[in-house]
């Protein structure tokens, strides 16, 4: 997964992305797939190609591919095929504020989430922003996936800490996560 990761951003580089109120987002990002998720001035949406290279994102790799499938098959989600994988980048201190994966065309398909590098503290909330999260610890190699009634569940990650351990061994200083969708 890693030397894929290295690839896709070799090909289309990570990004502070701004939401549309004009904020920096903490995390850096990127995309793969048919698509990629984009955010600015205009709002959140997916795109075909890259808006700063106005090339099509790299291709979903193979290993995310398989990875994604069998996650979803295992939880339920038999034939999944996801068109699209956002990667982030996420470094000490750096969150992602709670909110739901709602740009997608069809809420039908699950979301896949891999976790790799650093620790990161999961929160996954209700179908409201204001409903208390549950806090789970994700390791690297963790993966999570959800979909049916909860695939508009409020979720987000906490500031990052930095690992007592010094940076991960492969992944460094960093927190990586994948999220693999079918956006289109």
């Amino acid at each position: 997964l890693w030397r894929e990761i290295e690839r896709v951003i070799k090909e289309a580089p990570l990004r502070q992305m701004s939401t549309p109120g004009g904020q920096k987002m903490s995390v850096r990002t990127t995309s793969c797939g048919e698509v990629g998720w984009v955010s600015d001035r205009k709002g959140y949406r997916y795109t075909a190609c890259d808006p700063e290279s106005n090339c099509p994102w790299p291709a979903l790799p193979e290993a995310f591919l398989h990875l994604a499938q069998t996650a979803a098959t295992e939880a339920g989600y038999a034939g999944f095929v996801p068109d699209s994988c956002l990667i982030n980048r996420y470094d000490p201190g750096t969150r992602m504020s709670l909110h739901q994966d709602k740009d997608e065309r069809d809420f039908a398909a699950p979301i896949v989430s891999v976790s790799l590098g650093f620790d990161a503290v999961f929160l996954f909330g209700g179908l409201r922003r204001n409903d208390r999260p549950s806090r789970t610890r994700l390791y690297h190699g963790d993966v999570v996936v959800w979909g049916g009634p909860a695939r508009l569940r409020f979720h987000g990650v906490l500031p990052i800490a930095s690992s007592a351990d010094g940076p991960h061994p492969l992944i460094g200083p960093h927190r990586f996560n994948l999220t693999l969708r079918k956006a289109s």
